[in-house]
């Protein structure tokens, strides 16, 4: 199936969705607000232990994704911290099934963003989110199959370059379907309320 144009996959992942309490294990009653929309598939990168990973190997798990880098001076630490507090917050009341849902974080500028890179980052954030980077040519693929986009900027003497890129947090069902977008821009407890929505 072709993929949508940038700003299509945006509108789509602009959807809007219900919203459950945290603590509410009703199954949902309407279809995921992605269901069906081509994002996600197949990559092969690296993790932050140097080891080839692949998008099948997380098959049986929920994901959570997000595309950022480590040199990002605002956005992407604040969004990952809400990410993973909203995972937290989850986890404490579904600890039956925090081990079954993998936070994952693809850097888009593997230039700088190395495994060893990627493990002191990470690690501000928790110990259950990984970091994958890989070849250009890799990540170009994953980011690609998310709809995920990506620019590097100029050069600057001062501070190097910086890095254009969306901002969207996908929840992925086991089999690597996607499901709803994460508010990762927003609160915590959103990211959390969509966990408790569609992880069973």
């Amino acid at each position: 199936m072709p993929k949508l144009p940038f700003v299509r996959a945006l509108a789509l992942l602009a959807m809007p969705f219900a919203l459950a309490s945290c603590g509410d294990s009703s199954a949902p009653t309407e279809p995921p607000p992605l269901e069906g929309a081509p994002i996600g598939g197949p990559f092969t990168l690296v993790d932050e232990t140097g080891a080839t990973v692949r998008w099948s190997d997380y098959d049986g798990k929920w994901r959570m994704v997000y595309f950022g880098y480590t040199w990002c001076p605002d956005v992407c630490p604040f969004d990952l911290n809400r990410m993973m507090a909203g995972y937290r917050i989850w986890a404490e009341e579904n600890p039956d099934l925090a081990g079954d849902v993998q936070p994952l974080f693809i850097t888009v500028d593997p230039e700088r963003d190395t495994p060893e890179k990627l493990v002191e980052y990470t690690a501000n954030f928790g110990e259950e989110l990984i970091g994958l980077t890989g070849s250009p040519e890799a990540i170009e693929e994953a980011a690609t199959n998310f709809s995920a986009f990506y620019a590097r900027g100029e050069d600057d003497a001062n501070v190097g370059y910086l890095m254009q890129h969306s901002r969207a947090g996908y929840l992925m069902d086991r089999e690597g379907n996607p499901i709803a977008l994460l508010p990762v821009d927003e609160s915590p407890q959103g990211v959390a309320d969509q966990l408790a929505m569609w992880v069973r």
